[in-house]
């Protein structure tokens, strides 16, 4: 075994022993050979935000849009990402890795821990650092193979994702608003062929919250859980062949999230909500003739959105449907503008004590148009104007426009940077 100078010399004086030193350098060995195919990657990501009108935030069908509230009309860091992972390679029983860790305001209550001792605030939400994934990759040779998640990864319904940087506009959509984020179990998913693949998986629940468990009710800020109420889900993607000309590459996507996601009750009464919510997820893109052209659609119905519940025997539950268009025009290798366009209805429901029940719905609009210019590399750089409108609420009851829920509208212009490392 070679030794560089240094050793040899610390070995002459006696103050290491070869022996010693070969046992170091077979362990340094290993350790490079288990890191060796480990990669480090991530992003930090900046943002000014505007609100135009009406001045002091920017309304919306659901409160503030996704990860903006508290950042009116100032500078931000929203968050910095760092993601550790060994990719598996192409054996039949091959294996790896995926962590994503977050830091900065955006990772505020993103998926907050539960406490272990089942008392108290249900959540440790107010971190600035959260785990966005961490799970085991590994591969069973069944067929073509299946390919395994264990741990913590991210819902695998919706058009956007958390990432800014990897969706078309820097805001997210109110279709991302609604839908699951990570979920905490296992997920299988197999390629039929080129054209076709398939996943599905289980869950704690479709809730946030890494090792998050189902409950029934709260007594005296104690939750009572069952804890075998578990959420599911699966998808099937297509993708076009090459045969199919300009159309070649487009994707279509149907996705289905079923599970525990909270609910508020009122346990002394005898009611509780079943906490259950269910979202069903359509979505796609199509390449065009004119290639630089590309459009998509998603459409998201979520059922009993964020459980329901009940108050001192109301029961109530929410139905939330929202339509999203998105478009895409690369003009030239630096500069693009995207387009979206969201209509969201949502439909309340309750039942009052058991006896009667009443319902109201109501309606908002979202546009939003985006221009990229990627003038330095590995930087994403982007400035955006959002409009909101949330319209009247139509109840068995007359409500006219001075109602304070109706016929809102929000203007917000964003500047965004993001570094990818």
């Amino acid at each position: 075994m070679k030794f560089n100078k240094w050793t040899l010399g610390l070995a002459a004086v006696g103050v290491v022993s070869l022996a010693s030193a070969a046992r170091a350098d077979e362990k340094m060995n290993a350790l490079q050979t288990a890191l060796s195919n480990t990669t480090i990657s991530g992003y930090v990501s900046a943002s000014f935000n505007w609100a135009i009108y009406p001045g002091n935030y920017q309304n919306s069908p659901a409160g503030s849009i996704p990860f903006q509230g508290g950042k009116e009309n100032g500078f931000n860091l929203d968050v910095v990402k760092l993601s550790i992972s060994k990719p598996q390679d192409e054996s039949p029983w091959a294996s790896g890795y995926q962590v994503d860790l977050l830091f900065g305001p955006d990772a505020v209550g993103y998926n907050p821990a539960t406490r272990g001792s089942g008392s108290g605030s249900f959540y440790d939400g107010y971190s600035d650092f959260a785990i966005k994934q961490a799970y085991v990759a590994l591969r069973t040779p069944v067929g073509n193979g299946i390919d395994w998640k264990i741990g913590v990864f991210d819902s695998i319904i919706g058009y956007e994702v958390f990432d800014a940087g990897s969706n078309p506009n820097y805001t997210r959509s109110w279709g991302y608003a609604v839908e699951p984020t990570e979920l905490t179990g296992i997920l299988a998913t197999y390629k039929i062929n080129d054209e076709w693949s398939i996943s599905a998986g289980i869950a704690n629940t479709s809730m946030a919250g890494i090792n998050q468990r189902a409950y029934d009710y709260k007594y005296s800020n104690n939750y009572v859980t069952r804890d075998w109420n578990k959420a599911y889900t699966g998808g099937v993607t297509f993708t076009a062949p090459s045969s199919w000309g300009w159309a070649a590459g487009s994707s279509l996507y149907a996705g289905i999230v079923y599970g525990f996601d909270g609910g508020s009750d009122y346990g002394s009464s005898g009611y509780y909500a079943n906490g259950d919510q269910v979202n069903y997820y359509l979505g796609g893109t199509l390449n065009t003739p004119w290639k630089q052209l590309t459009v998509g659609a998603a459409l998201d119905y979520v059922h009993n959105f964020m459980g329901g519940g009940t108050d001192l025997g109301d029961i109530w539950y929410n139905d939330d449907t929202v339509i999203g268009l998105y478009a895409t025009l690369k003009a030239t290798d630096k500069l693009s503008f995207n387009g979206r366009a969201e209509y969201i209805h949502g439909q309340y429901n309750e039942n009052d004590y058991g006896y009667h029940g009443f319902s109201y719905s109501s309606e908002a609009f979202e546009v939003t148009g985006t221009m990229e210019y990627d003038l330095w590399a590995n930087v994403v750089s982007r400035l955006e104007l959002r409009w909101d409108r949330v319209g009247a609420l139509r109840t068995p009851e007359a409500i006219n426009d001075s109602d304070s829920l109706a016929n809102r509208n929000s203007v917000g212009l964003y500047a965004n940077i993001i570094y990818k490392f």
